[in-house]
């Protein structure tokens, strides 16, 4: 059985839940089976939240998650809290243009994203949640970069539609800035 549990988390108004809830349209809309559980602190803007998303091939026994396959971390707060819980040879997704310090653990895959800098390059600074979601299809790739634009396409809000192209550019550059940085460390 292949089975992925994913953990997103940041600040209320960074996208988490949003990033959260793409990868479970594309995991729904490429039939496999999912579970998609939000949460965030009674501020929601600006205090924490998270969501877990698992994906399967088989029916999900519990949507819980203690030892996470993937964490993908937009603040500090995050980094603190899921480092540790990631499971060995797991993988961990950092915003470097919040986050300062380094990964302590050496058990895990990793890498550091500069998000926040690649959204405002592409025009769009809340565009920062896409830019990782397309390095952690790189890292992690359960869903294709495709199937995730295409569920995107089907899912988004008609009044977000305007920003479907900065959304797949911003998922596009955080998964080639992903491929890029490891095609470095393996050559």
């Amino acid at each position: 059985m292949t089975e992925t549990s994913i953990i997103i988390s940041g600040f209320g108004g960074q996208g988490t839940l949003f990033s959260g809830q793409v990868l479970a349209y594309a995991a729904l809309d490429n039939g496999k089976e999912v579970t998609w559980i939000p949460s965030y602190g009674p501020e929601m803007r600006g205090g924490t939240a998270h969501c877990t998303v698992i994906i399967s091939d088989e029916p999900i026994g519990s949507p819980l998650v203690r030892n996470p396959d993937v964490a993908v971390v937009l603040n500090l707060p995050s980094l603190d809290k899921y480092e540790y819980t990631v499971k060995a040879d797991g993988v961990l997704i950092v915003n470097a243009s919040l986050i300062n310090r380094t990964i302590e653990r050496e058990n895990i895959r990793n890498i550091y994203i500069p998000a926040n800098e690649i959204a405002e390059e592409i025009g769009l600074s809340r565009m920062a949640n896409m830019v990782m979601l397309g390095g952690m299809t790189y890292m992690k790739p359960v869903l294709t970069l495709e199937m995730i634009k295409e569920a995107l396409s089907e899912h988004i809000p008609a009044r977000h539609r305007r920003t479907l192209p900065m959304n797949f550019t911003a998922m596009e550059r955080g998964y080639a800035f992903a491929q890029e940085a490891f095609e470095k460390v393996t050559a």
